[in-house]
């Protein structure tokens, strides 16, 4: 939890996402390396403006996705647009490479100045439309270490939406929670089964009763279920229900962030 703190100040935290332009190389990528820039942070500001506390940018457009190894060309780009939204924010800001880049995400995180990143397949395996996912927290903290990037919190998907996970079918999130805990993730990340989908209460309530580390809920937040959400966890990963009509592929809607933020505020007073 000191990690945690010493980021963001305070718990219930609200981080909003920002989902990158397609990046360079990708098929729907357009050649345009500026307004990518550009885009993201401006999307960075307007959540700065509405109040939010911190930031996330992924490469979400990047569709469909490659693992682990997604190229210099795009963690190149996202160093630069992470460290343009710090420099224009000051806001928490991490970030995630998709699919699994988990060391390319430290990297850029080290040359940004970003302050967390999130990680899939942290502890066990899964299979994932982009194949199979192997566990990386061995290799990821010894890489952490070597670049001296301690520092930079690593906060680890369980059990990962739009995944299979027959293969640990008889371990629980619970135990997989343990597990990560264990082998020293910085906070734990509960999500539904998709993008959007709301995660399970009774589940981040059982996770947060046997980890002594930070829990985060990773989708399906809105203003309509923040309450239950808020105060059962450390933070809020919200981005579906920030766009307009409540789509990631849509712009951001400033009025709906605002409101979300008005109602955090009051209810953590």
């Amino acid at each position: 939890m000191e990690k945690f703190l010493k980021i963001f100040k305070r718990r219930q935290v609200i981080i909003g996402m920002i989902h990158l332009k397609a990046l360079p190389g990708t098929p729907a990528y357009q050649n345009n390396n500026t307004d990518i820039i550009a885009a993201a942070v401006a999307e960075a500001k307007l959540y700065k403006k509405a109040g939010i506390d911190a930031l996330a940018i992924e490469n979400m457009h990047d569709v469909p996705y490659i693992k682990n190894d997604v190229g210099h060309e795009i963690s190149t780009m996202m160093a630069v647009i992470g460290r343009e939204i710090k420099r224009e924010t000051n806001l928490p800001c991490g970030i995630q490479i998709l699919s699994s880049a988990n060391k390319a995400a430290l990297a850029v995180a080290k040359a940004a100045d970003l302050d967390f990143i999130r990680a899939e397949g942290f502890v066990y395996g899964h299979l994932a439309d982009e194949g199979y996912i192997d566990a990386c927290a061995g290799d990821l903290l010894r890489y952490r270490k070597q670049i001296d990037a301690e520092h930079i919190a690593v906060f680890t998907d369980i059990k990962k939406k739009h995944s299979s996970h027959a293969l640990t079918a008889d371990v629980s999130l619970v135990e997989t929670a343990k597990t990560a805990a264990y082998f020293r993730s910085d906070g734990l990340l509960i999500t539904g089964s998709s993008t959007g989908s709301a995660a399970s209460i009774e589940e981040i309530k059982a996770v947060k009763a046997a980890c002594n580390i930070p829990v985060i809920v990773g989708s399906g937040v809105t203003r309509d279920n923040l309450e239950t959400y808020l105060f059962h966890s450390d933070a809020l990963i919200v981005g579906s229900y920030f766009k307009q009509n409540g789509h990631w592929n849509n712009p951001l809607d400033y009025d709906k962030i605002v409101g979300f933020m008005e109602k955090v505020n009051k209810l953590r007073a």
